[in-house]
């Protein structure tokens, strides 16, 4: 039976679950809410069987929807979260897991404490690069390592395709370290285990609402040192650039799902039998979520897992850690 699905939200992120969950195949589109009235209409129009209800609640207690997608700002996680965790809903929720730590933790308390499943969204988490690179590492194929480095640049911020997204751009919830330095933390400790925040320092506008412009940072896991940098502003291409230094073979991920290798002087391509590797990643993504509803065995970033990852992400952003 098809898995039922309620969205709360339906900006980029929600459309764009919608439009992959709508072609894989084992998903009820079941019912959807946002706030915005246009978001609303579209979508209806888009997916003529959707749900399209006028509450939260609506959603989360649809009697079709057995997992409860939040892609709305992050603030509002908590809330939604919770009141889906007391109906009893599995919730797949959109990364950052919040924006304030305490409440992040009261929501893996209580999910732990009603034993209900929850994800968070990290796509590293299905990446075959990520497998990869695991699997070399516990075999002892690199080697030593000797540190990782994190380089991100957007030119802008937000990036075009972001704009209408007004929230990204400030502080209270936005910024690129939430947004995308989140996801290489994440991938950070997937590989190599809790980090360390050692010293960090990000630079803001003047204006008290803008997001950071640059962001340097240094963390540890164990013995191995982990350089992030992550800036905004000029003119150039983006920089995703994600590396592990090893003492036999090294390995560098960019722009989200290019992997390469190198154990001398090039970088070696790898997984280039996948076509489109971003597309690729959705739909495995998608299959982890299936089998994590069905008990399977899967590879999902938990609440837990988001919750270590933000507190890295917050001291990183105000310096107190």
């Amino acid at each position: 039976m098809a898995l039922g699905i309620g969205f709360i939200g339906l900006g980029i992120m929600g459309n764009r679950m919608l439009t992959n969950m709508s072609v894989h195949g084992e998903f009820n589109l079941a019912a959807a809410w946002d706030p915005n009235e246009s978001a609303r209409s579209d979508a209806q129009k888009n997916y003529p069987s959707l749900d399209v209800v006028g509450t939260v609640e609506e959603v989360i207690k649809h009697r079709d929807v057995d997992v409860v997608y939040i892609a709305s700002p992050p603030a509002s996680h908590r809330d939604y979260a919770l009141a889906a965790a007391a109906a009893g809903k599995a919730v797949f929720c959109e990364k950052p897991l919040g924006i304030d730590v305490e409440q992040s933790q009261e929501m893996v308390a209580a999910f732990e404490e009603k034993a209900v499943l929850n994800a968070v969204n990290y796509p590293l988490a299905n990446s075959p690069a990520t497998d990869l690179i695991k699997a070399d590492i516990d075999a002892g194929k690199l080697g030593t390592i000797t540190s990782v480095d994190i380089r991100l640049h957007f030119a802008p911020w937000p990036r075009e395709w972001q704009q209408d997204a007004t929230w990204l751009s400030q502080r209270t919830e936005g910024g690129f370290v939430r947004e995308v330095g989140s996801h290489f933390i994440y991938l950070t400790e997937r590989l190599l285990g809790t980090a360390e925040l050692l010293n960090t320092c990000a630079i803001y506008p003047e204006d008290d609402i803008s997001c950071e412009t640059n962001v340097q940072a240094q963390l540890a896991c164990d013995n191995v040192p982990v350089s992030f940098h992550a800036s905004a502003g000029g003119v150039g291409p983006d920089v995703v650039e994600f590396t592990v230094w090893a003492e036999k073979k090294s390995y560098r991920l960019t722009m989200w799902d290019q992997l390469y290798s190198t154990t001398g002087d090039e970088w070696k391509r790898e997984l280039s039998e996948i076509d489109d590797a971003r597309q690729h990643g959705y739909m495995r993504g998608l299959d982890n979520l299936v089998a994590w509803k069905e008990d399977r065995q899967y590879s999902m970033a938990s609440f837990a897992d988001a919750l270590s990852v933000q507190e890295k992400v917050e001291a990183i952003l105000s310096g107190e850690f």
